[in-house]
């Protein structure tokens, strides 16, 4: 058994004869907040993508909790790709919070949480309702079941959209630009929710653009330029010693453009 719950292994991915990936490997710890840096068309958002295989890479591997994701490879060295139906029953160990969240309009919170359990889990709507009060309390809105996605702040959209991830039991979340759009307040209350949830062991891979965010919440940081990682190490390393130029360019860049790209110590657990 591996002691990575997400590892990723030399992983490509072109459009056209533009390289979005190129050779990217990494991996990431149970209770560990990997976040990725970089600047916009670098591939932040693709490699979300192909870790859960929305969108399907050219090469390289994905393993999440040991087991291989779309491709595999045997002992022999054999690559095998794995069917849409193998890859939709392992995709639910992969939770992604999306950028815009996506939650359904129509449905009440209660039911956001509840409907995907019981399409992708198969679980009775009994069980699954309670899992999502269970999710609901541990992220302070249990008092927002009833209610609709458009009554709620944006801070509350975000926790519903993370319970919804949660309840299909991931071994790890992804998150797209998790404080798009959110006042400085309310980013905040996301950095401390998300280190809470890495002290009960949840794995997450964070990309943001807010430098200071990702100087809160990320145990490590990833610095993408060009589809590659140019520079990897401890979230302070990175921040505040970075070795490669161009991420010191970006930082300075960042910090020159807006006042969110400020470096604060994380909170203390």
């Amino acid at each position: 058994m591996s002691e990575h719950v997400l590892e990723v292994m030399g992983l490509r991915k072109n459009f056209g004869t533009a390289a979005a990936l190129d050779d990217v490997s990494f991996d990431v710890a149970p209770g560990e907040i990997v976040g990725v840096i970089g600047p916009s068309g670098c591939g932040k958002s693709t490699l979300l993508r192909c870790i859960n295989f929305l969108e399907t890479p050219d090469d390289g591997f994905v393993r999440v909790a040991g087991d291989f994701l779309g491709r595999t490879r045997t002992a022999g060295g054999v690559v095998h790709r794995q069917s849409e139906i193998e890859i939709t029953r392992q995709r639910h160990r992969v939770g992604f919070v999306f950028q815009q969240l996506n939650l359904w309009p129509h449905l009440d919170v209660l039911g956001n949480v509840a409907k995907a359990q019981i399409t992708v889990l198969r679980r009775p709507r009994h069980v699954a309702e309670r899992r999502a009060r269970e999710l609901l309390a541990q992220l302070g809105i249990a008092d927002k079941a009833n209610a609709r996605p458009d009554a709620l702040s944006g801070g509350q959209r975000q926790r519903v959209a993370i319970a919804r991830a949660l309840a299909l039991d991931p071994a790890i979340l992804l998150f797209d630009e998790p404080t798009s759009a959110l006042d400085p307040e309310i980013t905040g209350e996301v950095a401390s929710l998300l280190r809470a949830l890495a002290r009960t062991g949840t794995a997450m891979l964070v990309v943001t653009h807010d430098i200071g965010f990702a100087g809160r919440v990320a145990d490590r940081l990833l610095f993408f330029e060009a589809g590659r990682i140019v520079e990897e190490g401890s979230t302070r390393a990175v921040l505040d010693t970075p070795r490669d130029p161009r991420l010191a360019r970006f930082l300075m860049a960042m910090s020159a453009g807006s006042t969110s790209a400020s470096l604060p110590n994380k909170p203390k657990e």
